[in-house]
């Protein structure tokens, strides 16, 4: 081996250990760095020169070490297991969160704020009947329903608008994964463009990419590969979202349920909706990943009412004159169980949407409850073959005024009337006659202002004037109070009247309706919240696996940076005793 070979090895030494102690100094000078993957300098041999063989081996002569790669230390099972478990804590952190929001609205966790208002209707309630001729006693309990009313709209109108506002943050969400889009787009093509030659990898470059792909696993669920080229393509829901050549941005439009609401979309696809809640997410299927979807679950997709909680058919609606219709109850019944289908499909899923319902179910019961009480209407067959609902007027109660004045409920709708007088032709003593009535407008469930719902309903405006118009007495100017009126008042205040979902058997009245109601959100909140706290602890324990593997130790970087200067000063102490053999032989041939 010649001298001058000998040179180039130790520089090859010097240079080796030079590129160590840089990439060395970088890992420690990115120690806090939020991302930052360690580089690892791997070592190789130069070639070997050929001298001849023997009958064993070549002779061959080493041209020193060089430097193979400057690698990452990432383990890439880590990083998907990181990003599919990190999407979903931030699934059910979003329904966490909403149904906080949800009980903070409602007032306090055991629901006290407007259980008040319900306390206080049913003791203003209750001393009118132990009252009725008392007119302080009337105006207090219109001045109570009055206050029910408003404050039921105040929570209702909370919830609708805590339900609007999640659109900006949908909208955020939808930005910020478009702007990840972009910019792994970018460092796709500046990792491509740097790593073309094959000398080097880009991998400050690399961890910006990830360190984007780690966030962007939160928003929603992703899969990702890395091509021979260097460029990670991305799909985002099973759709792509980055791919060798283009960005497939995100959308949002008005939702066909719900204008105020909007949802995200394809414009490439034909504006198809990026997520799909049918079936529900759910862990065994992997679908339950998602800040974005979680919000989107726990929102729902419109403001939903007390029609939207179906009611089970009974026999007796299908029974009439002693005679059974079988055919008309089993096509009811099997009507019902798909509204049941879909309505733990889309309105029991939704914390948002279950807590509406269930709240103008509870609004629309106690309304209803005591008009019919005051109000009673009775079912007529007209000539023309229709069922129509009027005023019971031999039955019904009237006011204490001096004019006896019948059918005027507490609780009215602002767009419709309770009553419609009118002319229809009934059947009286076997022969069909005119008969002017008052004819009762049914609730249409396709027409919101026809709904005892709330933001449709109000105080009657002629018992606010004339507080004795409330229909109490009995007929027949004797003044005498109903006393069975009072009495069923007080006794269908405490009668269960519904369920609080249809899936559920056991019926509730009024006060336990609204504390199972909260009940119910509490637990629902407590189990996202478990499974959201269960999910930030399996996070951390991969993140904490990950960073043992990417993270810098100072400790270990020091080290390297005393082997790599002891084996730089090694080198230049060789090269400096090659250069006094070289000096020597120069002088001796001189």
């Amino acid at each position: 081996m010649s001298l001058m070979s000998s040179l180039y090895t130790g520089v090859s030494g010097l240079t080796t250990n030079q590129r160590g102690l840089t990439a060395t100094s970088h890992n420690l000078s990115n120690v806090e760095t939020k991302g930052y993957v360690r580089q690892q300098v791997v070592l190789s041999d130069s070639y070997y020169s050929n001298l001849g063989t023997n009958h064993i081996s070549y002779l061959q002569v080493g041209a020193g070490a060089t430097v193979a790669a400057i690698r990452q230390e990432r383990e890439v099972f880590l990083d998907k297991s990181y990003r599919q478990e990190s999407g979903r804590k931030s699934f059910y952190e979003s329904q966490y969160e909403a149904s906080s929001e949800i009980e903070d609205i409602l007032g306090e966790t055991e629901g006290v704020a407007f259980q008040n208002s319900v306390s206080s209707l049913w003791e203003s309630l209750s001393e009118l009947c132990k009252e009725p001729e008392s007119i302080v006693t009337r105006t207090s309990f219109i001045q109570t329903a009055v206050s029910f009313i408003e404050r039921a709209e105040i929570v209702y109108k909370q919830i609708e608008d805590y339900q609007v506002s999640l659109n900006e943050q949908i909208e955020t969400y939808v930005n910020r994964i478009n702007e990840i889009a972009d910019k792994i787009y970018d460092l796709n093509y500046k990792i491509r463009r740097y790593e073309a030659a094959g000398f080097e990898n880009a991998n400050d470059l690399r961890d910006q990419r990830n360190l984007l792909l780690d966030e962007l696993g939160g928003y929603a669920k992703i899969s990702y590969k890395e091509q021979a080229n260097g460029v990670v393509t991305v799909s985002l829901e099973g759709s792509a979202l980055v791919n060798e050549d283009l960005v497939y941005h995100i959308g949002t439009k008005s939702m066909d349920t719900n204008a105020d609401l909007i949802e995200p979309y394809w414009p490439n696809l034909g504006e198809i909706p990026v997520f799909s809640l049918d079936p529900l997410p759910a862990s065994a299927a992997n679908t339950d990943i998602g800040a974005l979807k979680g919000l989107l679950l726990a929102r729902g997709d419109k403001v939903a009412r007390y029609t939207d909680i179906p009611v089970a058919p009974t026999e007796e609606e299908y029974t009439e004159a002693g005679y059974f219709d079988e055919d008309g109850y089993k096509a009811a019944m099997e009507k019902y169980e798909d509204e049941v289908k879909e309505y733990n499909l889309k309105i029991d899923a939704s914390v948002v949407m279950s807590v509406e319902s269930q709240f103008d179910t509870l609004i629309h019961g106690i309304v209803t409850t005591i008009n019919d009480i005051l109000c009673p209407n009775k079912e007529v067959l007209t000539a023309e073959g229709e069922t129509i609902q009027i005023l019971d007027t031999e039955n019904c109660p009237c006011g204490m005024d001096i004019n006896e004045t019948i059918g005027n409920g507490i609780f009215n709708r602002k767009s419709v009337d309770r009553y419609e007088k009118t002319t229809v032709t009934l059947e009286i003593d076997g022969i069909w006659q005119d008969v002017e009535v008052w004819k009762y407008n049914e609730e249409d469930p396709t027409d919101n202002y026809s709904l005892f719902t709330v933001g449709e309903i109000e105080v009657n405006s002629a018992i606010l004037k004339d507080p004795s118009v409330i229909p109490l007495s009995k007929q027949g100017g004797t003044g005498d109070y109903s006393v069975e009126i009072c009495e069923q008042l007080l006794t269908e205040w405490q009668t269960p009247f519904s369920t609080l979902t249809p899936n559920e058997y056991n019926k509730n009245n009024f006060d336990d309706f609204y504390t199972e109601m909260i009940g119910a959100l509490g637990t629902k909140g407590e189990k996202f919240k478990n499974v959201f706290e269960s999910q930030e602890s399996l996070v951390n324990s991969v993140d904490n696996q990950r960073q043992a593997k990417i993270a810098v130790s100072s400790d270990e970087e020091l080290t390297n940076i005393i082997k790599f200067q002891q084996g730089y000063n090694a080198n230049a102490r060789y090269i400096s005793t090659l250069d006094e053999m070289l000096e020597h032989l120069l002088t001796q041939l001189g």
